[in-house]
């Protein structure tokens, strides 16, 4: 179990246990997170995820796909620290994760 921090679009923050080994899309959305919509449910083709992740954690993340990337492009909330939460995996290596979920477009 990994310890993170999840700021909603209401600018409320809120500590949740994550689940290794599940995305931290699954984890917000078992955490009560209803505002993350993950719509494809993590199949990597809509962008109703997205998160800004700390700049703390960006460098222990796996690098942005070109699908992430091009899913990401079409948002208009896109920042240099936006991801698409689906594509990020929860391990002990990211202890402290701040994740805020991004407007909706």
């Amino acid at each position: 179990m990994t310890s993170i921090k999840i700021t909603d679009r209401s600018g409320a923050e809120r500590n949740i246990t994550a689940k290794d080994g599940l995305s931290l899309m699954e984890n917000i959305r078992d955490a009560g997170f209803d505002e993350l919509l993950a719509l494809c449910g993590g199949c990597l083709s809509c962008a109703t995820c997205h998160v800004y992740v700390g700049e703390e954690h960006l460098d222990k993340l796996s690098p942005v796909s070109e699908d992430e990337n091009d899913l990401l492009d079409s948002s208009d909330a896109r920042l240099p620290n936006s991801r698409l939460s689906c594509q990020i995996t929860i391990s002990p290596e990211l202890e402290g994760l701040r994740a805020t979920i991004a407007p909706e477009d």
